[in-house]
């Protein structure tokens, strides 16, 4: 890189702060420009070190994201440029770090409202380290062709329109931001772009002036003529007038300052800037113009007429020999962000999910078609919720109860259970309560509460075929299957399972018929004739109410039902009560401070044999 750039197409830079939109726009830039390597090296967020996900030329790159400026610098040594968007707040130790970091050269201030004594610290850092400050309160600067400051130009057809996808032969510096994107535009139209544009920002003390990037672009020698635009108080362009009888500038320069409406006001103004305040009279816009005109500058007589002084200045230049016209190298097709494109029209991106049940897109969730603000008004429970989620309408008030009521018999069965056991021993383990519900959960499955949707397969089939309860006990003897949800370790005739009962004698009371439950019970009284213990258990019973509940009325189409117990409804019911369970004792163990688990080895049997 030579002396007098800041920037070039091979430059990285480190963003502090978390603006992808800007490191987007960046990286934009670059593939207009043909860059090599993105010019974005890495992002410094002090809340999170990950990697930030974004597009590089067509293709999607990670940068990664640090936590600190040191290790971000350390390890991409180098990127000598820090954009730095902290607030005005932070922006002083933000940049003092920067400025004292090794590898960093040039440091960018995006914010404004630095304390004015907070700024002279900064410079008179920079300078006793030999590194350049851009801003405070600036947008940035762009190099043509090679190197574009977060938001600096705008938008990517902005950016083609002004021809700032390679580079011109004017050098420009601004004050402003928004008016820096102006004159490249009139730079564009009327003559071949500029090589470097920099907006040093609406401060009073800026962290570089006017005159420092002037003779920069003094000596590189692809700048052939300098076009700026002054601001109504302070005495920058003085400064410059001074460099012209030194002879440090030499190079053709157009200039205006603006502001020469103050004169109608009767005391001091301000537009805008800090900086830009009228004091004594040598500060007013019309004296620093007259000024610069006498120095030999190129003084527009209005801003109107910026272009025509552009467009004079660059075609005596093309016809003395110092400007060579090339022509414009074709821009390449720059592809439209998804988002832009969808809202204009242009493209139809097919969905890759798609979700009938809820939509929190808007001011509230909203569950198969109702708010949560409505859900709530008309005081549903759980098992509302249930019915809208699984079932994708509002079911009569008899089922959402009976939703209720298998979560309220089914929520624990102890702590010896599997799941329960499972969840207990990774809690004691020292594991969080995910990972302690995640492991008794997934212990759910044919033995362990799966039997309640294999019950509603086999009870469904054999009433539906209609069987007797005989001819179904027969047939799955003969098939060698247990029937699912008849059976218990414990509970009996003599000694019943009052789930069921309540179970059963909701049904019996709230439901239209009970086809299903009545079979059922009939299979219970020949298994029990066997063994007073193949009962119809729980699991069981929640599965043939429930056949009994999608069979009830015009609620559910047979395909409905058959569907619904085809996809494991019933599993879900056990999961959710289950849950809650397993939390229990979760937390039970946590409240108790039990430590590691470990089996006693006297319950143990040690057949260990060497083998021949």
């Amino acid at each position: 890189m030579n002396d007098y750039d800041l920037y070039d197409k091979n430059t990285q830079a480190i963003i502090y702060g978390s603006q992808v939109n800007a490191v987007q726009r960046m990286l934009d830039f670059d593939y207009l420009c043909g860059r090599e390597k993105p010019s974005v090296a890495a992002i410094v967020n002090p809340n999170r070190e990950s990697l930030v996900k974004v597009f590089f030329s067509q293709h999607e790159i990670m940068v990664p994201e640090y936590k600190s400026l040191e290790k971000a610098a350390a390890e991409h040594p180098e990127a000598h440029v820090m954009i730095n968007f902290s607030s005005f707040r932070s922006a002083f130790a933000t940049s003092k770090e920067a400025l004292e970091t090794d590898s960093i050269k040039v440091v960018v201030i995006i914010a404004e409202g630095i304390p004015e004594r907070d700024t002279r610290k900064l410079i008179a850092l920079a300078k006793k380290n030999g590194k350049t400050i851009v801003g405070p309160a600036t947008v940035g600067g762009i190099k043509a062709g090679g190197f574009k400051i977060g938001n600096t130009a705008g938008k990517i057809d902005n950016i083609i329109a002004s021809k700032l996808f390679r580079p011109g032969s004017v050098g420009v510096v601004s004050k402003s931001g928004g008016l820096s994107n102006e004159i490249y535009n009139i730079v564009a139209l009327n003559a071949d772009g500029i090589n470097e544009g920099v907006a040093i920002g609406g401060d009073r003390w800026p962290g570089s002036d006017y005159l420092d990037h002037l003779l920069r672009y003094e000596t590189n020698p692809d700048i052939k003529f300098m076009v700026a635009l002054g601001e109504i108080g302070g005495r920058d362009e003085y400064e410059i007038i001074d460099a012209i009888k030194a002879k440090k500038i030499t190079k053709p320069l157009i200039m205006w300052v603006s502001g020469t409406c103050a004169k109608m006001f009767s005391s001091g103004v301000q537009f805008g800037h800090a900086g830009a305040a009228s004091g004594a009279d040598e500060e007013s816009a019309q004296a620093k113009n007259q000024a610069l005109r006498e120095a030999g500058v190129i003084v527009p007589n209005s801003f109107d007429d910026f272009g025509e002084k552009v467009k004079e200045t660059y075609e005596r230049l093309k016809a003395e020999g110092a400007i060579k016209e090339e022509e414009l190298p074709s821009v390449p097709k720059f592809p439209v962000p998804l988002k832009e494109a969808l809202s204009t029209g242009m493209v139809r991106k097919p969905t890759s999910f798609t979700c009938t049940i809820s939509d929190d897109r808007g001011d509230e969730p909203v569950y198969a078609g109702y708010t949560i603000s409505e859900i709530l008004e008309k005081g549903w429970g759980i098992g509302d919720v249930i019915s809208l989620l699984w079932f994708k309408r509002p079911l009569p008030e008899f089922a959402t109860k009976f939703f209720e009521l298998v979560i309220v018999v089914s929520a624990d069965h102890g702590p010896a259970v599997s799941g329960a056991h499972n969840a207990t021993v990774t809690a004691r383990a020292g594991k969080d309560m995910v990972s302690a519900l995640a492991s008794g959960l997934l212990t759910i499955g044919p033995r362990f509460g799966g039997a309640i949707n294999d019950a509603a397969i086999y009870f469904k089939e054999a009433v539906d075929r209609g069987l007797t309860a005989k001819e179904f006990v027969t047939e799955m003897k003969d098939k060698g299957i247990n029937i699912p949800g008849i059976g218990h370790r414990v509970k009996s005739v003599q000694n019943p399972d009052k789930r069921v009962e309540i179970l059963s004698d909701y049904a019996k009371k709230n439901f239209p018929s009970t086809e299903y439950l009545d079979f059922a019970r009939k299979v219970e009284a020949l298994t029990t004739e066997k063994r007073n213990n193949l009962i119809l258990n729980v699991d069981g019973c929640i599965a043939v109410v429930f056949l009994d509940l999608l069979a009830s009325g015009n609620v559910f189409s047979e395909s409905e039902s058959r569907e619904i117990v085809k996809l494991g409804y019933l599993n879900g019911f056990f999961v959710v009560a289950r849950s809650i369970g397993m939390i229990g004792h979760i937390m039970d163990q946590y409240r108790l401070k039990k430590g590691l688990y470990r089996h006693p080895t006297d319950d143990i049997l040690y057949d260990v044999q060497k083998m021949d």
